[in-house]
């Protein structure tokens, strides 16, 4: 096994899950492991509110980009310029507390995750020299759980030396730019592949009633993602008795997340996509509930189980089977449900804060959310039927 063979399967895993790591744990999920930290020394509720929605924003940005690259060539500039961004803009974030450069900075971070997410997953999918990828791909998205751990995991490095929050960023800098070096190495296509590719032509015929419903339900799911993604540390920790447990709470999202991905695709696979979709969106419902039902330390350590055990596969399983949907235009598909996902992510943040300044407690936006994330599963269950998969 050569992991600097750009053409073997392990090594583009490997890089697949590094770019995850760069893209979604630096450039996203390191914040929400910092931000009781951060609320504690220098952000109000409400701008962190806003800093999310606009990373969020930059990362819908970035998934209507993805949507209309036209070449393979245009796939490894973006991935590579979109990670590097991810890294440039923690070491900003290492560096300064001006409201105005976090903002700009936050945003195109998000550009950058869509970049690594969206475009290496399509980069990776291609590049993988199997018939069924679906338990490879399984393998791939698990980096999203490596990148909430390892990133949780610096950040308390940092704070055991004692070190600051600011000092954890910069950490995360470093070690994510020594992945990203890997990933823009592996992450590539040879020039053959290069000159024979094509323009990526929009097939609206893709469009389905039910691509649109998994669109539709795909969005709520980037509701269901967010509160609990941006806000689960300070969820837990505003609850009487439980102050100091967020943090535990988060690193469990990360240690379920990592094999939840193997597992769901595999269920996936066996089950079919899905069904599986619908059975991770009820568990990941009764984690929202968990925090509104009960102040019980094991409960809420338990929705944090929950939520990493089916957001990240939620994740997988709608990339892979709109990747499936798509044949062999699989960045189209997976940037338009990307996209709707992105819209949820947007919209999340400002609500929650709303709402939970409104109402002394994070109680009505995760009822909203629940909501929300059990219409789509239901509207998921009640066509099924309608497709064959391929």
């Amino acid at each position: 096994m050569n992991l600097l063979d750009r053409n073997s399967n392990a090594a583009i895993l490997l890089a697949g899950i590094c770019a995850l790591i760069v893209g979604v744990g630096a450039a996203r999920f390191a914040f929400t492991s910092l931000l009781p930290s951060m609320l504690a020394d220098t952000l109000t509720l409400t701008f962190s509110g806003v800093l999310a929605s606009v990373n969020y924003l930059g990362y819908l940005s970035g998934s209507i980009v993805s949507i209309v690259i036209k070449t393979n060539h245009s796939k490894v500039r973006l991935f590579r310029i979109g990670t590097v961004l991810c890294v440039l803009t923690t070491f900003i974030l290492a560096t300064t507390t001006h409201e105005v450069v976090w903002l700009v900075s936050r945003v195109i971070a998000g550009f950058g995750s869509a970049m690594a997410l969206v475009v290496g997953s399509a980069i990776v999918m291609s590049k993988l020299n199997m018939t069924d990828k679906t338990k490879a791909m399984g393998i791939h998205f698990s980096g999203i759980g490596f990148s909430i751990l390892i990133t949780d995991l610096l950040s308390r490095l940092v704070f055991w030396v004692g070190g600051t929050w600011a000092q954890a960023w910069l950490a995360i800098a470093i070690v994510v730019a020594l992945m990203t070096c890997y990933s823009i190495y592996i992450l590539t296509f040879d020039d053959s592949k290069n000159q024979k590719s094509t323009a990526t032509a929009i097939d609206m015929r893709m469009f389905t009633g039910f691509v649109l419903i998994l669109i539709f339900a795909y969005f709520t799911e980037g509701l269901g993602m967010v509160v609990q993604g941006t806000f689960l540390p300070d969820i837990v920790n505003s609850l009487e008795g439980l102050q100091g447990f967020g943090g535990y709470a988060w690193t469990l999202v990360g240690v379920a997340g990592i094999p939840s991905c193997i597992l769901w695709m595999r269920a996936a696979h066996k089950y079919g996509s899905i069904n599986i979709i619908v059975v991770t969106m009820g568990l990941q419902v009764v984690g929202l509930l968990i925090p509104v039902i009960t102040n019980n330390v094991y409960f809420n350590l338990l929705a944090g189980i929950l939520f990493g055990g089916t957001f990240i596969a939620l994740v997988a399983l709608f990339m892979t089977l709109g990747g499936k949907l798509a044949g062999d235009k699989p960045v189209v598909l997976m940037g338009a449900i990307t996209t709707a996902y992105g819209i949820g992510q947007v919209a999340g943040p400002l609500y929650s804060v709303a709402l939970t300044d409104y109402f002394g407690s994070y109680n009505a936006a995760l009822l909203l959310t629940a909501t929300m994330v059990s219409l789509g599963a239901v509207l998921m269950f009640m066509n099924r039927n309608v497709l064959v998969e391929r």
